[in-house]
Formats: structure tokens, C-alpha cells, sequence
């Protein structure tokens, strides 16, 4: 099929930032996009040429919406599934699949599949309502502390606790959970997997993530990861393991943590496009979105290897503002060496929203780091 200047139609659940900078590269070759968004101040609705308010969970909004592209992709994987099955069974083209998404969709199942085809993960038990942890905790059947995880819709850090007193359960969520063993690592690593609708299959380089200690958010993305070489090839193998499992077209983002012995377990999954990738804008010959593109029309994968050392900095909006966004200090950013700011086209900030991020690219890792750390204490995402 001709995908350039032509009649074909890609389709994209979710119209957030991610589907954004998607929007950059099918712009780049000219290929025609039509995007669903609940909110009509998306920031993909600028950049796209057909844009569709509605819900991504309702089956005929879904289902409707996809029966007029050639292809659907998501760049957020809480999309109603049933439309999508009905929609491959009718001829269009989904990717990642549908069943890749029943498996990841929700993390008991995910964790389940793990456990299944004997993929190392940390321990957990599955639960149907909170109650029942309140039960086994007073029973002995669950030790204190662990980390409690929403089954579904949890994103961005919302849906993850750690858990050290029956106290810490007030205010929860209500509906089916996981609590998950805590895992005394050394890092938290990600690696992403590109795969196309050919089977060619390639790995980025693994990055290392270190987050806010309240948020449970990503501040700093460093690639490549500051580790052992053999460690990095036993990360790369596990996330390649983990794809060739799951078997979906597109990208699939592995986080893992390295625990103090050296192993590598992993921690969750993500099937599309992941922050963790977003340094590879400017650091790599491939960046995460163009190679997404490339995954989902069958194209050959380009290069993952980075062209430079990449720090990927997170901006959050700053806890006590909320309203009018106002990038406080961005020209001072502006003037260090090797900073891109991405501005994402979110109007109203809130503490801890993603509202952007910052890259910093240098021949020289520490460096690059240097800067990030000085990035991070110059703008402030605040309000008017």
C-alpha cells in the first residue's frame, strides 16, 4: 500500500502528547491522520487532519471511528478492546493487537502472563477488592510493606502506593488490585522494543530512570544507562523475551528494575510510544515515534543506536499552582548547551501534570547529566 501523499488513513486512540509527537513524523511524510480524543483540547487536534471528539472507552464511538482508517494504532492503551477485536475481525489492520492489549490492559493479567511463561518478575498476589488485602494483612497471609497497584487505568504514577501500615489503604481505590513484594534494586531500567507487522525486530539502548520520591514520576531519563555491559545485555535480552511473548506490532516499552544481587526483573509494560524513549528525539538516528510509524505500516526499522549521549528531563507542573500555565525561566534554559524543550499544548497546569519535557544531548554523559540537574532547578512550571 502507498502510505505517502495518498488516500490512506492512519488512525490514533488518544490524542494526548504522545500522539503529538507521533503527529511530527506522519507530517514529515505526508501521511494522512485522523485522531479520537475525549478532550476537545487535545494536543494532537492541532496537528492531525481529521480530529474526532469522543470516548475511547465506549464501544460504537470506538468502533465507528475505526471503521473509517486503514490502520488504528493508540498512544494509550485504556481504549475500549471489544471495539477493537470487532474492528480486526472486520479487515482493519490494529496494531499493537488487540490481544497483546487484553494481556497488558490490566496489570494482574499482565503479571499473571509473566509468571506463565517464565518471565522473572516480582512477587505479587492478585486481589478482587481492596478489602480483601485489609483481611490477609490481619490474617498474616500478606506482609507488610509491599506496593499496591490498580489493576486498570493507573497511569503517570496515579495507581501505585507503597503500602506500610493498614492506615496507608484509606482512600484507595475499592476495585481489583495487585500487591507486589518491594524489591530492594539498584536501578530502575527501561528498554524499548520495536517490532513491524514483518516480525523485524530491534531494541533501544537501555536508559535508566530515576524518579520523584513523592510523584512515583520519571524526573530524569539517562541514556545510556551508567551500568555494567553484562547487566545492559541481560536487559535487552529480558525485554526482547518479553516482546517475542506478547507478540504485538509496534513499540513495546520494558520497565525493570536491577536488583542489588544483579538480576533483572521485570516491572510493568507499556505498548506504544513511553517516556522512557522521548530522549531519542534528539540523541538517536530513530527516534521512538517515527520508529512506532514504522512498526505499525510494515516499514523497514531504522537505526536505535544513539548519535549522542541523551538526559531526558520531565516537566511537571509545581506543586501549588494550578490554572494558566506560565514555563517560568525557559529562555535561561535556553541558553545551556544542548537544550530542546518540548512544550506539549496543555493550557492548564495542576501539580505534578506532565506539561513537557526538556533533552539534553552531549558528547559527554556526565555532562549532559550537569546540565539536566541545573535544567530542572531553573524553569518552573507554575501558573499566572
Amino acid at each position: 500500500m502507498d502510505y505517502f501523499s495518498s488516500d490512506f488513513k492512519l488512525g490514533i486512540l488518544g490524542g494526548g502528547q504522545l500522539g503529538k509527537m507521533m503527529l511530527y513524523e506522519t507530517r514529515k511524510w505526508d501521511i494522512y491522520t485522523k485522531v479520537l480524543d475525549n478532550s476537545s483540547e487535545a494536543p494532537s487536534r492541532i496537528s492531525c487532519n481529521e480530529f474526532v471528539k469522543g470516548s475511547l472507552l465506549d464501544f460504537d464511538t470506538v468502533y465507528n471511528f475505526g471503521k473509517d482508517v486503514n490502520v488504528l494504532t493508540i498512544e494509550i492503551e485504556n481504549v475500549n478492546l471489544d471495539a477493537l477485536e470487532k474492528l480486526e475481525d472486520e479487515g482493519v489492520k490494529v496494531f499493537p493487537q488487540p490481544k497483546a492489549l487484553r494481556i497488558i490492559q490490566n496489570k494482574a493479567k499482565q503479571k499473571l502472563f509473566y509468571v506463565d511463561h517464565a518471565i522473572p518478575t516480582a512477587d505479587f498476589q492478585r486481589f478482587a477488592y481492596l478489602s480483601e488485602i485489609e483481611d490477609s494483612i490481619t490474617n498474616g497471609g500478606l506482609k507488610l510493606p509491599f506496593v499496591w497497584k490498580v489493576a486498570q487505568f493507573g497511569y503517570d504514577g496515579q495507581g501505585v502506593k507503597v503500602v506500610r501500615s493498614l492506615a496507608d489503604l484509606k482512600g484507595l481505590p475499592a476495585g481489583e488490585c495487585i500487591a507486589e513484594t518491594m524489591v530492594p534494586f539498584k536501578n530502575e531500567l527501561a528498554v524499548i522494543v520495536s517490532r513491524n507487522s514483518e516480525g523485524e525486530i530491534k531494541t533501544y539502548p537501555v536508559v535508566e530512570m530515576e524518579f520523584h520520591p513523592e510523584a512515583n514520576q520519571v524526573e530524569y531519563v539517562i541514556c545510556p544507562a551508567r551500568i555494567d555491559a553484562k547487566v545492559a545485555e541481560k536487559a535487552r535480552a529480558l525485554a526482547l523475551q518479553v516482546a517475542e511473548k506478547i507478540g504485538l506490532t509496534g513499540l513495546l516499552a520494558v520497565e525493570m528494575f536491577q536488583t542489588v544481587d544483579d538480576k533483572i526483573l521485570v516491572n510493568e509494560v507499556a505498548p506504544r510510544p513511553h517516556n522512557s524513549g522521548h530522549y531519542s528525539i534528539e540523541a538517536s538516528y530513530t527516534n521512538q515515534f517515527e520508529q512506532h510509524i514504522r512498526s505499525i505500516l510494515g516499514l523497514p526499522l531504522g537505526s536505535t543506536e544513539s548519535k549522542v549521549a541523551g538526559v531526558m528531563v520531565n516537566l511537571v507542573g509545581e506543586e501549588g499552582y494550578t490554572g494558566d500555565v506560565v514555563y517560568k525561566n525557559i529562555a535561561e534554559i535556553m541558553a545551556m548547551e544542548g537544550v530542546t524543550p518540548h512544550i506539549y499544548g496543555k493550557a492548564q497546569t495542576r501539580p505534578f501534570r506532565k506539561m513537557g519535557h526538556v533533552t539534553i544531548v552531549n558528547n559527554d554523559l556526565d555532562k549532559a547529566r550537569s546540565i539536566a540537574q541545573k535544567v530542572k532547578e531553573t524553569i518552573q512550571v507554575i501558573s499566572k
